[in-house]
């Protein structure tokens, strides 16, 4: 039994004396026998809290910076109406901070076989799984006096998925697709490798695609159209070692990749090629594989929401050797991976002819803007010392680039706004050239 503040109160002003009474309740106990008359009554008139039945419904997942639903059903199978206060508690990164006290207290009135619905809303900071912790019930009696307390495991997972914040420039990137793909109007013809269909020739259209036979069975001059090569393979391939976790900005390098790879996956599954998820750094951290283009970003995001980056040195031999096995065929192998020269030198460029013997290899970096706003800066000593520093980071950067693409490594450098339609274009500019 807990004592509330308003028993308290009323033994403050009669000036009574009071005492502890230890034999298994808490609180301060009264000594004035009315008091403890109206205590012991208020105290047995309060609903228990053993006997409530709670159970949850509502969202299961949700994209970062949504709100989630959560619904608690508290049931009270007792002959005593339920007066409480509940505390649905989460994991901290549940809620915005400083708005975890309103969003998970309530107060609720059971009637006596009755049941009533709790609403706590979630709004994560973190990607991840949030588990709902104990549900904390105060039961008070009528009077208000004293309350009984108790705490129940009512289990609940929430999966908070990536946010896909590129998913605006995907319009834009299925426009440029049409374009190479021939089904928009163009002076040029669609570009690609696969014979796609006859039209007439129009001023602009290239010479060499004049089809001679179709032209001499006909009145008018004929031309080839292609479009994009389809059904090829693509592999992601998320590095996440310690370099991974780097924050730039708010965020790790990590979910700035995720977004990269978001776009691309969409954009390459509307192309009709097919799309896989390979995370690792000394394992296998996440695999997705085989999947149809209407199940590939609910797959891909589910896989993507508990990744975090892991502060060890990825094993560069052991993610070429996964990505071969992985891609048996022939494949565009994207690597969202660092450029920072000790990780490149010392790991991929000595097994990167493993993967530009049978694949064609895309490399994605996330840069730090920040390197920028200091090589720009003067005026000071403390702002040129910065610039300098920042001019030989990115020299070493572009050393680092230029290593790869003397590999036949096409490299993406560029920063967390801006990574992700970059890599559209470098794909879009691979398929164009007929590269794939």
């Amino acid at each position: 039994m807990a004592l509330t503040g308003r028993t308290a109160l009323l033994a403050a002003l009669g000036s009574l004396p009071v005492g502890i009474w230890d034999a298994g309740w808490t609180g301060i106990l009264a000594v004035n026998a009315p008091l403890a008359v109206a205590c012991a009554c208020d105290y047995a008139l309060a609903a228990p809290v053993r006997r409530l039945g709670l159970t949850r419904s509502g969202d299961t997942s949700v994209r970062l910076g949504q709100s989630a639903d959560v619904t608690l059903t508290v049931t009270n199978p007792s002959r005593r109406p339920l007066r409480a206060r509940i505390r649905d508690a989460w994991p901290p990164s549940s809620w915005q901070p400083g708005t975890e006290t309103a969003a998970s207290r309530h107060r609720v009135t059971v009637p006596p076989g009755e049941r009533r619905r709790l609403t706590t809303r979630l709004r994560p900071t973190r990607r991840g799984d949030r588990l709902a912790d104990r549900v904390t019930i105060r039961s008070y009696g009528p009077l208000g006096l004293v309350s009984r307390q108790g705490t129940h495991k009512v289990p609940w997972t929430v999966r908070v998925l990536p946010p896909f914040t590129s998913r605006k420039h995907l319009p834009s990137r299925l426009a440029r697709l049409r374009e190479l793909d021939g089904r928009t109007s163009v002076l040029t013809r669609g570009e690609g490798t696969e014979f796609d269909s006859l039209r007439e020739y129009v001023p602009g259209d290239d010479t060499r695609s004049i089809d001679w036979r179709a032209t001499a069975r006909q009145s008018a001059v004929a031309v080839r159209t292609w479009r994009p090569e389809r059904d090829r393979h693509i592999l992601l391939v998320l590095d996440t070692g310690r370099t991974s976790a780097g924050r730039v900005g708010d965020a790790p390098r990590l979910d700035a990749a995720m977004d990269a790879a978001l776009l691309l996956a969409a954009l390459a599954s509307r192309a009709g090629d097919r799309v896989g998820l390979l995370a690792y750094d000394r394992r296998v951290r996440a695999s997705v594989q085989g999947r149809a283009a209407g199940d590939l970003l609910p797959s891909l995001v589910n896989a993507m929401a508990t990744l975090e980056a892991e502060l060890v040195e990825t094993d560069a031999r052991g993610l070429a050797a996964t990505a071969l096995r992985t891609a048996p065929r022939r494949s565009l192998i994207v690597l969202l991976t660092t450029l920072d020269a000790a990780p490149v030198e010392e790991g991929l460029l000595p097994v990167l002819p493993q993967l530009t013997q049978r694949h064609t290899v895309l490399v994605a970096a996330v840069a730090d803007p920040h390197v920028a706003r200091m090589a720009g800066a003067r005026g000071t000593v403390e702002a040129v010392y910065e610039a300098a520093a920042a001019a030989r980071a990115r020299t070493e950067r572009q050393r680092t680039a230029e290593q790869l693409r003397r590999h036949g490594v096409t490299v993406v450098d560029a920063t967390p706004d801006d990574l992700a339609p970059a890599l559209a274009d470098a794909y879009l500019a691979l398929k164009a050239a007929g590269r794939l």
